[in-house]
C-alpha cells in the first residue's frame, strides 16, 4: 500500500544515477529535481508542485533516475511501487493523459534540441515540408512512397503554390512505380505479435483494422495528425527528412504505437511512417483516443511506458550528437548498443553488436563515408572487427575510457 514518508530538510530522496522503481507524490513541502543539461553541462532545476508526481519516467521505463531529488523544507511525500501505481491510476483518465501530454511535451523539444545540432532547417510551412519528403522519395526511386506523400499533399493543400509541381512529380513516380510493382517478388506473411496485442484481439476492435503494402506511407512528416496506430503484424519505418535527405529513426515491431505525438499536441507529424512489408495496424482517431484510454486502462500504461523509453533514448543519442571528438562520439555510440543489450557477465569485455556502419553513422549523426573512415582507425588499432552484418568490439572499457576522457573536456 502506498505510505506518507516524512523527510527533513535538507535529506536526499533520491540521486541521479539510482536505480529505483519508486514513485512519489508530493503531499506538503518542497522537493527540487536537479539535473544537468546534455548539451551545456549546467545545473537545471524544477520544483515540484504540490500534488504533482515525481520520479515517474525512471520508474516507468526501467532506467536510471536521471534527477536528484532534494527536499528544501520539511516535506511529506506519498511513496509507491510502480505496481501500486499502476493498480491505483492506470483507470484515472485525467491523471492519464495529463502525464501523456507532459511527455509528448518532453518529447518535442529533445527533437528540437536534436534537430539544432545536425543543423535541420526547419520548414515553417508544413506544405513545402511535404514537397522536400516527396522529392527525397523520388531521389531514391522510391516511387510508391514518393505518390503516397504527393497524394496527401493535395488532399491536405489543394491551392498550394506547388501543387502543379506535386501533381507532376506524382505522374511520373506513378509510371515508374507500376513498372518496378510486376517485378517484385512476394512479400512473406508478416510476423506479429501475441502477448502485447491480446487485449485488442476482440471483434470490437475489427472496425480500427487498417492494411497497408509494402512500401505504403501510412503517415507523412508535416501533414496534420488526427490519428495514431497500434502495429498488429509487419514492421513500420520511421523516417525524418532533413535538409532534403532521408534519415532511418527507428523501426517499429507488432505491439508498438506511432502517431500518438500529434493527437496529444495538435502539432504537425513529426515523422513518415512506411511499410517495410505487409503491415495491418489498428487506427484510433483523436475522437476515441480518451474513450479507449478510459475504457483500457493497459493502453495508457503501454502509451506511458512507450513515451518514457523514447524520451530517454531520444536523450542518449542527444548526449552522443553533443560530443564534438568524433572518435569518442562513434564509442559513445558502442556504449549505448552495450547499456541496450547487457550482457550476463559484465566482466566480460568483449562485445558483438547487430549493426552496420549505416546504423553507426544514424547515431552519431555523422555521413557513412565520415562514419566509415572512423570506424576503419578503430580496426587499425585492433579494437573493433568489422562484418558485413554486425560488429565486435574487443573491449568495451577502452570505449568508455575514450568517451570519459573527451567528456571531462567538455
Amino acid at each position: 500500500m502506498p505510505k506518507a514518508v516524512q523527510y527533513t530538510k535538507g535529506s536526499i530522496i533520491y540521486f541521479a544515477g539510482d536505480r529505483d522503481e519508486r514513485i512519489y507524490i508530493l503531499q506538503k513541502g518542497l522537493v527540487i529535481l536537479t539535473s544537468t543539461d546534455i548539451e551545456t553541462g549546467a545545473p537545471v532545476t524544477e520544483q515540484v508542485k504540490t500534488g504533482e508526481f515525481f520520479g515517474v519516467k525512471s520508474s516507468l521505463g526501467h532506467f536510471p533516475r536521471e534527477e536528484t531529488a532534494t527536499v528544501l523544507q520539511d516535506t511529506i511525500a506519498i511513496t509507491m511501487s510502480l505496481q501500486e501505481f499502476e493498480t491505483i491510476f492506470s483507470s484515472n483518465k485525467e491523471v492519464i493523459l495529463k502525464m501523456l501530454r507532459v511527455f509528448s511535451g518532453q518529447l518535442r523539444q529533445i527533437h528540437k534540441k536534436t534537430e539544432s545540432i545536425l543543423k535541420q532547417k526547419v520548414n515553417e510551412n508544413q506544405a513545402d515540408g511535404m514537397f522536400s519528403v516527396a522529392k527525397s522519395f523520388y531521389q531514391d526511386e522510391q516511387y510508391r512512397a514518393c505518390c503516397d506523400v504527393c497524394i496527401k499533399y493535395l488532399t491536405n493543400y489543394p491551392t498550394a503554390p506547388d501543387k502543379d509541381s506535386v501533381a507532376k512529380i506524382y505522374a511520373d513516380a506513378k509510371l515508374r512505380a507500376d513498372k518496378l510493382k510486376n517485378r517484385r517478388p512476394v512479400a512473406a506473411t508478416p510476423a506479429s505479435a501475441e502477448g502485447a496485442l491480446k487485449q485488442f484481439s476482440l471483434p470490437a476492435f475489427d472496425r480500427f483494422a487498417k492494411k497497408y503494402e509494402p512500401e505504403q506511407v501510412i503517415i507523412s512528416e508535416f501533414e496534420p495528425g488526427n490519428s495514431f496506430y497500434l502495429i498488429q503484424s509487419g514492421e513500420v519505418q520511421l523516417v525524418k527528412c532533413v535538409n532534403g535527405t532521408k534519415k532511418n529513426l527507428d523501426i517499429l515491431k507488432p505491439g508498438e504505437f506511432f502517431g500518438e505525438m500529434a493527437i496529444l499536441d495538435n502539432s504537425p507529424r513529426s515523422a513518415t511512417c512506411m511499410a517495410i512489408g505487409p503491415v495491418e495496424c489498428l487506427e484510433f482517431n483523436k475522437e476515441n483516443f480518451a474513450l479507449l484510454i478510459t475504457g483500457n486502462p493497459q493502453l495508457a500504461l503501454i502509451l506511458l511506458k512507450l513515451f518514457c523509453k523514447r524520451i530517454y533514448d531520444q536523450k542518449r543519442r542527444l548526449r552522443i550528437l553533443t560530443i564534438k571528438d568524433l572518435p569518442a562520439r562513434i564509442a559513445d555510440v558502442f556504449l549505448m548498443y552495450d547499456e541496450m543489450n547487457p550482457v550476463g557477465n559484465p566482466i566480460e569485455h568483449t562485445r558483438k553488436f547487430n549493426v552496420t556502419v549505416a546504423d553507426i553513422a544514424h547515431w552519431a549523426g555523422l555521413t557513412p563515408e565520415v562514419t566509415r573512415d572512423e570506424i576503419n582507425k578503430y580496426v587499425e588499432k585492433r579494437k573493433l572487427e568489422v562484418y558485413d552484418n554486425y560488429m565486435i568490439v574487443t573491449n568495451i572499457a577502452d570505449m568508455k575510457r575514450t568517451v570519459d576522457s573527451k567528456l571531462s573536456l567538455n
